[in-house]
């Protein structure tokens, strides 16, 4: 194990421990903060009765639902955008626009045209997660070395010549640091959503264990909320990796 992961987890175990011996010594009730015994008794007993299994299989469904949804748009969108002045000069003030209304004021809404079911939650999702994708592929497509578009240039490449050689390879770092905010993001929109009329899902849990006052509860979904949005992250993360070994390895097989 490598030193600095030694003490991320030592520095953790010090926080538990901390918190533990603070509430029990302070007498801290349970309904205010509860010990991270009680919430890790709480996570496994809920996990053996298949409590959390619902809800977050209903998270997960709104989260890849909207980011798939989100990616297309901001991806598409963004290539769109990069490829055509007049189609920036007409759809950069909407985008932006649509930015700045706060994405729970939607929900309402959404939640009134569609129902409560799945399709408004992951059209949430889907504008959260839309414009970090939207930003890193305009920004990949448009900021590419103007030496090297010049030297395309005479070399008398067309434009879908230095579109695939030159600006896609320049925009895939771009793309990837933008599916790693967007696919965390999906997350805080699925939760999010899930406040406006949700019976399932991680989101309607956290409202359900507030009415209860049951606040071992609200911290166990905390828990699953944040090792859920880490996976994703690495998940990403990895497909990154992969993908750059095989892209690295393939031109180098090619040269």
């Amino acid at each position: 194990m490598r030193k600095p992961m030694m003490y991320s987890l030592l520095l953790f175990l010090i926080v538990l421990f901390a918190w533990e011996g603070l509430v029990r010594f302070l007498q801290i009730p349970e309904l205010i903060l509860p010990t991270p015994l009680v919430i890790g008794k709480n996570l496994i007993e809920n996990f053996s009765n298949g409590y959390f299994y619902p809800h977050i299989a209903a998270t997960s469904i709104e989260v890849f639902g909207g980011f798939a949804l989100g990616a297309f748009m901001g991806i598409g969108l963004g290539f769109l955008v990069s490829n055509s002045k007049a189609v920036e000069e007409v759809l950069h003030p909407y985008i932006i626009a649509s930015q700045a209304m706060p994405k729970l004021a939607l929900a309402p809404l959404l939640a009134l045209w569609f129902g409560f079911g799945y399709l408004p939650k992951i059209l949430i999702v889907a504008l959260v997660s839309f414009f970090p994708l939207f930003e890193s592929t305009v920004t990949g497509l448009t900021y590419v070395d103007q030496d090297k578009v010049a030297l395309f240039r005479s070399m008398r490449a067309s434009k879908w010549s230095i579109l695939v050689k030159l600006r896609l390879p320049t925009a895939i770092p771009y793309l990837f640091s933008g599916l790693r905010v967007a696919i965390v993001l999906s997350v805080v929109g699925a939760v999010v959503s899930e406040f406006i009329g949700a019976n399932k899902g991680l989101g309607a849990l956290i409202i359900v264990s507030q009415g209860m006052m049951d606040t071992p509860l609200m911290f166990s979904v905390f828990i699953l909320l944040t090792f859920m949005g880490i996976a994703l992250y690495q998940m990403v993360a990895i497909v990154e990796i992969l993908f750059f070994k095989k892209y690295y390895y393939t031109r180098r097989t090619k040269t």
